[in-house]
């Protein structure tokens, strides 16, 4: 084995906590001196790496750009790098002080941006692409990097499904919605693995969002959503360099609803019910539930590496305790990416990423909140205030008045929900440079998803107390290969420049669920552990589904004179969760683009830098349908046969072996803008999405005896149309005071083309004991997710003529006649209001004073509606209600908009749609890195403080809790039509944050 093989697995067996140096002394042993500079105007360049080649042995030079290194031979080279800068080679040759000129590196200036299945510099992109550093996703503490994603790209909504609650799922929207039924969530791609989930902020080096179909079609079949490419960190030539960053955070709810006490709940409960009899307690639900909740996030990174052998290795722990009582979650996750240079021409690589997390969690967002299944927040709005917690008996108490529910300590503490994740993913891959120009490349990845459900409710709760409490446990794990191998040929053609890719691809996902359960437990001193102290068992499941994708693809890339440009992609899928007559489809995409800005006419322009146009037109596919979706399916049931019980099974949903992708047609038109001398960039464009065969669950009639009456079918058309801007600003870039904007700006229009027959499809989205089943509607020409109800008109005065209908006397809730017949009922109802926002803007300001650092970042939504279902229900005289009815109708109060106090079924009106515009200072941080002479004499490379406030202040007229609501979207088939819905999420919270970075 020749040295150089030994040192490139040394540098790999050593990557960890512990490196050892065991250095050889020769006699010829001699110290080198040195200063490394800048070419263009000889400024020093601090933390340039200084490498003897072939060992891992390398310093780093001081503030002033001075080195010191220790060579053991004169035919020793040193090897001289920063980013940004190209690398220089140089011999010793007995010299003992050696000066070094870095020269800028043209590529990194031009800034390489990453693409599907390769790079491309970003003067030579024809697609639409917004891209994100991994510093600005780290600014503040976050779970993931789609959190920390949000408001800064156009066009790119970043939600949680669940407020502020530990461990929420996060729901992406590039450029709105492109389905009805099937996913609108955009591809994550990690590091080349598609499908995977990202890693922790801290890790990441950059993300990329694919939004038009120039650059989302090399994904095929599953781009029609937008594609996101995230980059994570890698190691690079130099001594080993070891990070870490920590902070602590402390959190409370950024709001609360104000309701009624206990003195103000009896006036107002008398007013309208003669038998009330009040208690004798004074309570405030929401404090007892909420606390003052926390988090804790450390993180560890490795890195370093010679010619040969680079590595990143990096650790995170992350602990938050939530803002409602007994809600937490911990993380723990490692990443590590090995980079080896074989030879010359081959390149071999391994991405690895770990990760557990435990959460603990209560019941919130109920689907159904009527008898003993209230969740804990939206219980903590309507239980009594006049109750305690516990009742003469020392029982916890049940509420008084409308549906029997837990009180929302009982709920938040009694009950067990627990869940417990690991999931692990290998990607390796290798590169050989075939010719001179060419080289293929070819990656396996696995994957390994695996989540315990746990629930415990005992009999100390409504639900389990008729049955001896319940227990349940579920198992779900998921496995995924992948393959991917595909050539990249490069050459020059006279004043051009030619790029082919073509490729194959390979991928198997795996599901595996198993279920069981059991009542009558003998104590509730049990879990779901211990299934077998129950009585009676539930009946048990288990399920397996696999699908494959097979896919050929490939990439046209042509560049002249670095003004023209091409680009024309091509995908072929095939998945097995297709029929028959549709398993393969092909998805082309072309953009043009014109550099206008290297044109001759341009060169002696003080304003115009750049100037770049760009046009492009693709179809992307949507495959989101269950595996077996166009099989026919059937379900057990079990049957009486004379006067035995058999087990049988029933058609459960009908076949359709003509089900094919939906496809979206995609138009984009854009420009890249950069004034004087690049110190403004401007990035516009304008898009239209016309997504076409969309797979939808058409309901069929009841007597065809189905147990789920619809069949998926390709039905209808859906449109998006939208403008997107963003500006990169460097205002002042003085020695000692710097500061740069980014702002991005979007709109997106959404509207139902084409429907079944040109019919109206009516959705229900409330809480099942709202008794309703209209609340939303699919019609041709609205957009999707449009609220369905009456009209609100005030409260009924005396002497008004009121059409016969729901309330005719003084005071009652008076709604609009809009067909004119003296009559109100279902004829009235009407669109009542539009979920999807008019603009969304992100405005991020960067200040830089010496050793100082202020962030500054906003983001805001305006013009979406919200239909709030907590309001609704706290009006309707079966529950606490908001202090609003203390201005209620009586007949000595009249100049009111709230209706007299009593008993109302819970429509749908336009009285509970609100405008839900915000703007939200999003993170407020100012840091103080200590000075570098100071940190080098203690051996550190820099140390940096930080303090910071996240969601700080939120400028909305929104009546409710807070403004960005999701209910009901769990990233499911109703994550499209399940918009701009409010009902006792867990509450968004406010984190005040301390921080530190330590690297050396």
């Amino acid at each position: 084995m020749n040295k150089k093989h030994i040192i490139c697995w040394l540098n790999f067996l050593l990557i960890g906590f512990v490196f050892v140096n065991s250095p050889i002394l020769l006699a010829q042993e001699q110290t080198i001196t040195g200063k490394v500079v800048t070419a263009d105007d000889n400024m020093p360049i601090p933390g340039a790496n200084v490498l003897v080649a072939g060992t891992d042995k390398g310093v780093v030079t001081d503030f002033d750009g001075n080195y010191s290194i220790e060579v053991s031979k004169d035919n020793a080279v040193l090897v001289f790098s920063y980013i940004g800068y190209l690398p220089v080679r140089m011999r010793v040759g007995g010299n003992l002080e050696i000066n070094v000129a870095l020269e800028e590196d043209v590529s990194k200036l031009n800034e390489i941006v990453v693409v599907g299945y390769g790079t491309q510099k970003k003067s030579d992109i024809t697609g639409s692409v917004s891209s994100v550093k991994g510093e600005e996703l780290s600014e503040y503490p976050v779970l993931s990097g789609e959190q920390a994603l949000q408001g800064r790209a156009a066009g790119v909504a970043v939600q949680s499904n669940n407020g502020g609650e530990p461990g929420a799922p996060i729901k992406i929207r590039i450029r709105g919605g492109t389905s009805i039924n099937a996913s609108s969530d955009a591809l994550v791609v990690v590091d080349g693995f598609v499908g995977a989930s990202m890693p922790p902020p801290e890790d990441i080096s950059s993300m990329e969002i694919l939004k038009d179909a120039s650059a989302t079609a090399i994904y095929g079949s599953r781009a029609a959503n937008g594609v996101i490419l995230v980059t994570t960190k890698r190691g690079e030539i130099g001594k080993v360099t070891v990070e870490l960053n920590s902070s602590y955070s402390i959190q409370e709810v950024s709001n609360t609803l104000d309701l009624l006490n206990a003195e103000q709940f009896a006036d107002y409960r008398s007013t309208y019910s003669e038998n009330y009899s009040p208690g004798t307690a004074n309570t405030d639900w929401q404090d007892v539930i909420y606390r003052t909740g926390s988090i804790a996030n450390h993180q560890v990174s490795f890195s370093g590496g010679s010619e040969f052998a680079r590595y990143y290795v990096s650790g995170t722990f992350f602990d938050q305790e939530g803002a409602v009582i007994n809600s937490d979650l911990e993380r723990f996750s490692f990443l590590a990416n090995i980079d080896l240079d074989v030879t010359d021409k081959l390149k071999v690589g391994l991405n690895t990423f770990g990760r557990r997390n435990s959460n603990r969690g209560i019941s919130t967002q109920s689907a159904s909140g009527g008898t003993g299944s209230a969740g804990v927040v939206s219980s903590a709005y309507r239980f009594a205030p006049d109750l305690g917690v516990y009742d003469e008996n020392d029982e916890f108490t049940i509420n008084s008045l409308g549906d029997d529910i837990d009180n929302p300590f009982a709920a938040a503490t009694e009950k067990v929900n627990e869940r417990v994740a690991d999931l692990y993913r290998a990607n390796f891959f290798a590169e050989y440079q075939l010719l001179d120009g060419l080289s293929f490349k070819t990656t396996l990845g696995y994957s390994s998803y695996n989540v315990i459900l746990g629930n415990f409710t005992p009999s100390t709760l409504l639900s389990g107390a008729g049955v001896g409490g319940e227990a349940t446990i579920e198992n779900e794990r998921e496995t995924n290969i992948i393959t991917e191998n595909y050539l990249t040929y490069n050459t020059e053609i006279d004043k051009g420049e030619l790029t082919l890719l073509a490729g194959y691809s390979y991928q198997k996902d795996k599901n595996e669920d198993s279920f069981a359960g059991a009542r009558g437990f003998v104590t509730n001193s049990v879990s779901y552990r211990n299934l077998g102290g129950g009585s009676t068992y539930l009946k048990p499941e288990s399920s397996l589904t696999e699908r494959e994708l097979i896919s050929v693809f490939g990439r046209l890339n042509f560049e002249w004179d670095d003004r023209y440009l091409l680009t024309f992609t091509a995908r072929r899928d095939g998945s097995s969760a297709f029929s028959k007559n549709n398993k393969y489809a092909f998805f082309p995409s072309g953009a043009v683009a014109w550099n206008m800005g290297n044109e001759a006419f341009m060169e002696n322009s003080n304003v115009i830098s750049d100037w770049k146009w760009r046009v492009s037109y693709g179809v992307t596919g949507n495959p989101s349908i269950p595996a077996y979706g166009t099989l026919a399916r059937f379900s057990e049931i079990y049957s009486v046969v004379g006067d035995q019980i058999s087990n049988a099974v029933a058609i459960t949903v009908l076949p359709n072996d003509n089900l094919k992708w939906e496809s979206s047609y995609q138009t984009d038109i854009g420009i890249d803008v950069g004034l004087f001398n690049n110190r403004l960039s401007i990035t516009a464009d304008y898009y239209k999405i016309d997504t076409k065969d969309l797979l939808f669950a058409r309901p069929l009639p009841e007597y065809v005896g189905l147990a789920e009456p619809f069949q998926i079918q390709n039905i209808g058309e859906l449109k998006n149309e939208g403008f997107e801007i963003s500006f990169f600003s460097r205002n002042l870039v003085g020695e000692d005071f710097k500061w740069s904007t980014n702002f991005n700006f979007a709109t997106n229009k959404n509207e139902v083309v084409t429907l079944p027959e040109g019919d109206d499809i009516i959705i229900d989205s409330s809480p099942g004991h709202f008794l309703q089943d209209e609340s939303q509607i699919l019609r041709e020409g609205e957009p999707v997710g449009s609220f369905y109800g009456y009209v609100y008109e005030g409260v009924i005065q005396e002497g008004d003529d009121i059409p016969e209908g729901f309330e005719n006397e003084p005071g009652g809730e008076r709604f609009a006649d809009l067909n004119d017949d003296g009559i109100i009922n279902s004829d009235d109802k009407t669109i009542i209001g539009d979920p999807n926002p008019d603009f969304t803007a992100g405005l991020n300001n960067n200040f830089k004073y010496k050793n100082f650092d202020l962030n500054v970042f906003f983001q805001a939504s305006v013009g979406g509606d919200i239909l709030n279902y907590t309001l609704l229900e706290l009006a309707s005289g079966d529950a606490n209600a908001t202090t609003d009815v203390l201005n209620a109708w009586t007949p000595t109060n009249t100049d009111t908009n709230i209706p007299a106090a009593a008993v109302r079924e819970k429509r749908i009106t336009s009285r509970y749609v609100y405008d839900g515009s915000y703007v939200r200072l999003k993170n407020l941080s100012l840091g103080y890195s200590l000075p570098k002479d100071f940190t080098e004499k203690i051996g550190f490379q820099k140390i940096k403080v930080s303090v910071s406030g996240q969601n700080l202040l939120t400028f909305t007229d929104y009546p409710g809790v807070d403004p960005e609501v999701n209910y009901r979207n769990n990233n499911n088939e109703r994550s499209n039509t399940n918009l701009g819905l409010d009902y006792g999420s867990y509450p968004n919270v406010k984190s005040y944050t301390v921080g530190v970075n330590l690297k050396f």
